[in-house]
């Protein structure tokens, strides 16, 4: 047997884009003109961008050939069918509604499955899918194992739903106010964390048993099914896309952005088992994103979505794409750095509230963390915790999740290890530099998920730092 080395790419470069590195008074006054807030930065302004891994892949050759070949024809484009093939194929999904990207597609669900009054659980809140599913009508319900909300927790899985906290919902109102379960897979803001087949396995028989539909947010499915293969009993000797389409199998349907694991720039999808809500959600793609047959995407980003589909179940760029991910978070962890343990799928996430003890939970310790990072280095990253948790709609007081994060998501295809030691020097300057931070106030807050839009001032003088 062929011993295996470390990581590489499984790639070389064929296009570069220039970056440069600005000078610190450059960014300490992008910073304070964008509001301390690294969604308000321009991208130029940016040494390494870890802002996010959503549309900010590298596309391989074989996509930008595709998207020569795209048929932008309004109606029945045959990039459609080849997308419609490449889901049914590796994700089993019989009907596929397109949309513009994943939210477009949690929007329709929402709006077909939801009644006024239902409770929708899931395993740990995500931004966009909560307020579809508040804005339809309903109530999201916390059922993620409590593991999740530990960052030091060495859990394999942190992403499983703990059963005992869906039966107690189903108990406390009934099966008939809960249309499905949302199972993240993997679970972004616990910090990339997966769920084992085995918990799918019980979520899917408990659901069957009462009539709940499982719907994953199959974003970073390849990313959880890689951590199946490597981490649960049984699965080592399957290959990634065999593993992919047992975890689909166990579901009745999937939100999807493609712009994560399929590699693509924009673009999403809705897939479902049931023809009958199928049929329901083509009646509001027409509406709310195009043509049933386009969803909101042009042909060429269609086409360009079914071929990053079969490249991102390939073994060795997924191994490649983690094995960069676990690069970065084992740096940190070698120079002390505290991080959401065990290393995600698709970001490290910085333990913003362990970092700076110094600062409370209401001066958003995690915005101020990311400014200082971009402050110190050009890097941008983004805050996961009270400013991206928003308000409760009822109280309108902060939400104060158990975890207050900085996300370092990393692209794919797109940077270097020399880059990631770059992003790890950068941390810890900036933990040396903890007790000298200011926190952060809301000068401007939008109503709704506020995190992309918000400005900041900071207390007690002029910039991040004192």
């Amino acid at each position: 047997m062929t011993r295996r080395r470390s990581w590489a790419e499984p790639w070389k470069i064929k296009v570069v884009e220039p970056i440069r590195m600005t000078t610190r008074g450059e960014r300490e006054a992008a910073i304070r003109e964008a509001g301390y807030n690294t969604f308000l930065l321009r991208a130029e302004e940016c040494y390494i961008d870890l802002l996010t891994d959503s549309g900010t892949s590298a596309m391989s050759d074989r996509q930008w050939a595709g998207m020569m070949l795209g048929d932008e024809s309004y109606a029945g484009s045959r990039n459609f069918y080849a997308l419609q093939d490449a889901v049914r194929t590796y994700y089993g999904y019989e009907h596929l509604i397109p949309a513009h990207q994943g939210r477009g597609a949690e929007h329709i669900l929402s709006q077909v499955v939801i009644k006024d009054g239902d409770f929708i659980p899931g395993n740990m809140y995500f931004t966009t899918t909560r307020l579809h599913q508040e804005l339809a009508g309903g109530t999201f319900r916390d059922v993620i194992i409590d593991e999740a909300h530990d960052p030091a927790s060495e859990k394999a899985f942190k992403g499983d739903v703990d059963l005992a906290k869906l039966r107690a919902l189903v108990d406390e109102v009934g099966a008939e106010r809960v249309p499905y379960i949302t199972v993240g897979v993997t679970v972004n803001l616990a910090g990339g964390q997966p769920v084992s087949m085995a918990n799918l396995s019980e979520v899917a028989a408990y659901c069957r048993e009462h009539g709940i539909l499982v719907i994953l947010d199959a974003t970073r499915a390849v990313e959880n099914a890689y951590f199946i293969q490597q981490r649960e009993d049984g699965y080592a000797q399957k290959s990634v896309a065999r593993i992919l389409r047992e975890m689909c199998d166990l579901s009745d349907g999937a939100t999807m952005s493609g712009k994560k694991d399929s590699l693509v720039n924009i673009g999403g999808w809705l897939g479902v088992r049931d023809p009958q809500i199928a049929e329901r959600a083509r009646n509001l793609v027409v509406v709310y994103e195009g043509l049933h047959t386009y969803g909101g995407m042009a042909g060429r980003d269609m086409e360009a979505m079914a071929r990053g589909i079969v490249e991102s179940v390939d073994d060795d760029h997924i191994r490649a794409r983690i094995g960069q991910v676990e690069y970065l978070g084992n740096a940190l962890i070698a120079g002390g750095v505290p991080i959401v343990r065990p290393i995600g799928g698709h970001a490290v996430f910085l333990d913003a509230a362990a970092m700076l003890p110094n600062l409370p939970r209401d001066a958003f310790p995690a915005q101020a963390l990311a400014a200082a990072l971009y402050v110190e280095s050009g890097i941008r990253s983004m805050e996961r915790g009270a400013v991206s948790a928003g308000r409760d709609p009822t109280t309108g007081e902060h939400r104060f999740p158990a975890l207050e994060l900085v996300r370092l998501t990393i692209p794919r295809r797109v940077y270097t290890q020399a880059h990631m030691d770059v992003v790890a020097e950068s941390v810890l300057e900036v933990l040396e530099q903890r007790d000298r931070m200011r926190g952060l106030a809301f000068s401007y807050e939008p109503e709704h998920l506020r995190f992309f839009q918000a400005r900041f001032e900071t207390f007690g003088g002029d910039g991040i730092f004192a």
